[in-house]
C-alpha cells in the first residue's frame, strides 16, 4: 500500500505509482499535493533517479503540460541514490576551523551561525561521493545566504549543469573555487567580490562621491584605476 508523505522531500516515493508509463505535472498538484511541479521532479532527480521531462497535451485544458517518466537505469549516478546526505554539527566545526568563518565568496568574516555548508562542486553535478571520503573538508565551503543565492543561479544558469555535468568543468569555476579559477559558470571572467562594512563605509562613500563626479559607476571607476 501506498502512503503519501506530506514533505516535498518525499516526491520520488509518490512518483512512483503514477498510473502509466508517465505521471503528468497536474498529478502531483491534484494527487499528490505538490504546487511546483518542477522542484518535485527534481527532489526525485536529487535522490539519485534519473527523471526524463517532456511535454504533453492535456486533456481537460488542450494546452502543452509538463510530463515525467523514469529514465534509463543506466543513468543513475554514483553518490546520489537516498538523496542528500545531512551534515554533523562537528563537520561544521571542521570546516570553521579550517577556513574560519568566512563566507568563501566574498572572504568577510561573520557570526557563523549565518554560514551554511555548501557543496563545492553543486550536489546536481557531483552528489554526495566526496562526503564519503575520509578527508572531505576540501569539498565543501562555507557560505551565507546571499553568496548562496548567487552561486544557485548561477549554476543552475549554467550550460555544464544543464546538460554536460562535467565535474572537471565545476571544478575550475569561481564558484567551485573562488582562490583559483579559469572561469564562471563557463565564460572568461575574472571577478572581485568587495564589501564594506562597519567603519569602512565611509572609505567606501568617498569612492562613491568620485565616481558621480566623474559620471560613471563604482566598478567602472575601479577598472579605470586598475589599468593606471
Amino acid at each position: 500500500m501506498h502512503t503519501e508523505c506530506p514533505s516535498r522531500s518525499c516526491a520520488w516515493h509518490n512518483l512512483l505509482p503514477c498510473a502509466g508509463p508517465s505521471c503528468q505535472s497536474t498529478h502531483f498538484r491534484t494527487k499528490y499535493g505538490y504546487h511546483h511541479p518542477p522542484r518535485a521532479a527534481r527532489d526525485v532527480r536529487e535522490k539519485g533517479v534519473p527523471i526524463e521531462t517532456f511535454k504533453i497535451t492535456s486533456e481537460q485544458t488542450g494546452r502543452k503540460i509538463g510530463a515525467y517518466r523514469f529514465g534509463d537505469p543506466a543513468e543513475i549516478r554514483h553518490g546520489r541514490i537516498g538523496g542528500r546526505k545531512a551534515f554533523s554539527k562537528e563537520f561544521k566545526e571542521q570546516l570553521l576551523n579550517r577556513y574560519d568563518a568566512r563566507d568563501a565568496i566574498t572572504g568577510e568574516r561573520m557570526a557563523a551561525r549565518y554560514l551554511q555548508i555548501d557543496h563545492r562542486v553543486p550536489y546536481e553535478v557531483a552528489g554526495d561521493r566526496h562526503a564519503e571520503q575520509s578527508t572531505p573538508v576540501d569539498e565543501f565551503m562555507l557560505l551565507d545566504a546571499s553568496s548562496q543565492r548567487a552561486k544557485s543561479w548561477s549554476c543552475e544558469n549554467c550550460s555544464n549543469w544543464k546538460e554536460t555535468k562535467s565535474e572537471a568543468v565545476c571544478r575550475s569555476c569561481f564558484w567551485a573555487f573562488p582562490e583559483s579559477y579559469t572561469h564562471i559558470a563557463g565564460e572568461p571572467v575574472r571577478r572581485v567580490i568587495v564589501e564594506w562594512r562597519g567603519a569602512e563605509i565611509e572609505g567606501f562613500e568617498r569612492l562613491e562621491a568620485l565616481a558621480r563626479r566623474e559620471g560613471v559607476t563604482v566598478a567602472a571607476l575601479l577598472k579605470r584605476l586598475s589599468e593606471g
